[in-house]
């Protein structure tokens, strides 16, 4: 099994060599294949997109491509079958299937939002349940994942909703941008040499492995905090979309050779929950802070010291005034301390170092300390 792991990144590597500025898409194209999602590919015409599902499909062995251009007249027998001469003499509806879609292990529909609505609850069914409904026969078919590519999206009241929704990859893909990769695109030469090769036995095994990859609890609590922070944010992906993602940062990890789920795969994310291309900044953004707030909380929680600090300091009227001030600043320190605290704890659980957060609880507590002697000496002044 290891070694069906082996191939697998061997295929990445070549892909990522040859495909310039697609790491993520590619990236999303085997997680694809190992959890039998689907994947879209926002972009103009010339991205390399239908090229790149083609070879990924010709690094599996024995594996049956199809690939259709969709405009607003394609016909549902251009992508099932023509209806069948010799089933209609025997009054039975069917479609002759070879060379067609409901035969096909991996599938690339170009303009796949330009699908009519005699194709649409089709290609639902398909996508959803892996079974082709074939005149009175309902047959089980080898689709691994199906491929979309658009340069637009449909609109949300559009009747393509769902099957918008379907794709739960999704990603934005352009042309070369850094002039040096330009370059190499240029200079470069497409070659003959298939490279490696996976059987399906051994794609497999990589998804039954992908599948026992740990997720912590740790990760499922940021995803929760993640969904929090997108929904104040207006973005609301949907619990089906949240309870997918587990899947893909199963196998991402996977394909990056760990036993358990990480934070850092969390990132990869930004690649599911979007709905807009415009949301991805924000999700990114989001993620971030899920991973690395804490930096962020306890020195927001250092600045709230020192400024207590600063507060009982002032030049107060009277001594009684001096008193209140320091008996308030030293009871909101008490509840810093305590979130310092669970802060410590929380990154204990996550593995994340504690050494820069224990420095500065004990920073907090000089500031505490000092508050709580002026607070005993004015006291003692008083009486």
């Amino acid at each position: 099994m290891e070694r069906a792991l082996e191939k697998l990144i061997e295929i990445r590597n070549e892909l990522k060599a040859h495909y310039l500025e697609r790491d993520e898409a590619i990236d999303g194209t085997l997680i694809a294949l190992l959890t039998g999602n689907h994947m879209l590919l926002i972009g103009p015409p010339g991205t390399a997109k239908s090229q790149l599902v083609s070879e990924v499909c010709n690094k599996i062995k024995g594996a049956q491509y199809f690939q259709w251009l969709l405009t607003k007249f394609t016909a549902p027998e251009e992508l099932f079958g023509a209806v069948s001469l010799k089933g209609l003499e025997n009054d039975e509806y069917r479609r002759v299937t070879s060379g067609k879609l409901p035969e096909a292990h991996i599938v690339f529909l170009d303009e796949v939002f330009k699908a009519s609505s005699s194709i649409l609850n089709t290609l639902l069914t398909v996508m959803n349940e892996r079974i082709y409904y074939n005149g009175t026969e309902i047959s089980e078919i080898p689709l691994i994942s199906m491929f979309g590519a658009s340069n637009e999206l449909p609109a949300e009241e559009d009747e393509l909703e769902a099957l918008y929704d379907r794709f739960l990859l999704r990603y934005v893909v352009d042309y070369i941008k850094e002039d040096f990769r330009f370059l190499k695109l240029l200079q470069g030469e497409s070659t003959e040499e298939s490279g490696a090769i996976i059987t399906p036995k051994e794609l497999d095994d990589c998804k039954s492995q992908a599948r026992e990859v740990d997720v912590p609890s740790n990760i499922l609590k940021l995803i929760g905090r993640i969904r929090t922070e997108l929904k104040n944010k207006g973005i609301s992906p949907s619990d089906r979309r949240y309870k997918q993602s587990i899947s893909v940062l199963k196998a991402k990890a996977y394909l990056d050779g760990k036993s358990e789920v990480s934070e850092e795969d969390l990132r990869f994310l930004e690649n599911v929950f979007w709905r807009d291309p415009g949301e991805k900044a924000e999700i990114q953004s989001v993620i971030h802070q899920a991973i690395h707030g804490y930096k962020d909380r306890i020195r927001e929680l250092i600045i709230q010291a020192k400024e207590l600090d600063g507060y009982s300091k002032r030049d107060w009227e009277d001594e009684d005034m001096s008193i209140k001030a320091n008996i308030e600043a030293q009871t909101k320190l008490k509840q810093i301390v305590t979130n310092v605290n669970e802060l410590i704890e929380e990154c204990e659980q996550r593995g994340k170092p504690t050494v820069e957060i224990v420095k500065a609880k004990s920073e907090i507590e000089n500031i505490q300390k000092e508050i709580l002697d002026r607070l005993v000496s004015g006291s003692g002044e008083m009486s």
